[in-house]
């Protein structure tokens, strides 16, 4: 299991935030090149240049992603709010992300960029402070960029960036994915109506689904084949956990995995389960589950061949089986 409360997420890590006797810090200005280019510009901008998205998706904080998944090496998300770019989450092997690479070597990048503890943001008469603890700075910092901001995952099994997120100051403060301070107005999403749920959730389980096949593929893994029962058997779990406020693998009303499974009639060969609490949002959780050991584990088993993924509110469950073709 592995939730996230209060800006925290309790994985271990192993990786030191080294500095010692490195001066070569590359120019934490705005990039002149690579997709950051885009946020802050006009959707006709966008679309003039990455064309229609596959598909587009609702969000928890107010913007829509534009999902661009057609080739998992290019895979994107970009979020648009009032017409404009405010945010872009970047996965794809062979996306453009400067000052940094996917793959890049974290000790490369420590190396070349002064990871800051606390950042602080003056905007509108307010001011704020985001406060970085351990976890934080050697698994996913954040990093200014002239008037935007980047918050780096690192795949700490490989040592490498799995995935970056570029945003502008009010959406980093609507998400607050870190311990936040400030003085004057806090900045919030707008508040989610009931029907707005459904369709966020149904988003959601899609994204995590692109995303653990990316992952799958780039450690050279066959993808798993969504399974719309499945799916509908882990928003189960979600929901219940929800609504219990019992954050398990085992359900005091309908019991463990095997038992949820054998209820809905699914046959299988090999069944596993990740589940995860109150991350910002689909991309946040898999990096999460990634960085795990028995979360990534599960995630990047061969031997799975189906995957649903169910989530209510913001929780979230994956459910893997091994299913031979009948």
């Amino acid at each position: 299991m592995l939730i996230q409360n209060k800006n925290k997420t309790e994985v271990d890590h192993s990786i030191i935030n080294e500095k010692k006797g490195v001066t070569n810090y590359i120019t934490q200005k705005r990039p002149s090149e690579g997709i950051s280019f885009f946020i802050g510009k006009d959707i006709n901008v966008l679309e003039n240049q990455l064309g229609r998205p596959a598909r587009i998706d609702p969000s928890y904080y107010g913007y829509m992603w534009y999902i661009y998944n057609v080739d998992h090496n290019r895979y994107l998300q970009v979020g648009v709010e009032n017409g404009k770019v405010v945010t872009i989450y970047a996965i794809g092997n062979d996306l453009e992300v400067a000052p940094f690479r996917i793959g890049q070597s974290i000790e490369e990048i420590f190396s070349t960029v002064f990871i800051e503890t606390n950042i602080d943001i003056e905007l509108e008469n307010s001011s704020y402070r985001f406060e970085l603890n351990d976890t934080d700075v050697n698994m996913r910092p954040l990093i200014q960029l002239g008037d935007i901001f980047a918050i780096l995952y690192f795949d700490k099994f490989t040592g490498t960036l799995s995935s970056i997120r570029f945003l502008d100051a009010t959406t980093l403060i609507k998400q607050r994915p870190y311990e936040l301070v400030y003085r004057g107005e806090l900045i919030e999403a707008k508040e989610i109506e009931d029907f707005e749920w459904t369709l966020i959730e149904k988003a959601t389980e899609q994204q995590i689904f692109d995303l653990t096949n990316i992952l799958r593929l780039r450690h050279q893994l066959d993808p798993v084949q969504w399974d719309e029962k499945i799916s509908e058997v882990a928003f189960g779990h979600s929901k219940d956990m929800f609504e219990t406020e019992n954050f398990s693998h085992t359900s005091e009303k309908f019991g463990e995995l095997s038992d949820r499974l054998e209820v809905a009639d699914v046959f299988y060969q090999l069944a596993g389960e990740n589940i995860a609490a109150n991350y910002i949002d689909g991309p946040a959780v898999v990096e999460g589950w990634l960085n795990s050991k028995g979360h990534r584990e599960t995630l990047l088993n061969n031997e799975y061949t189906h995957l649903g993924v169910g989530v209510y509110h913001k929780y979230f469950t994956q459910n893997f089986i091994q299913r031979w073709d009948e």
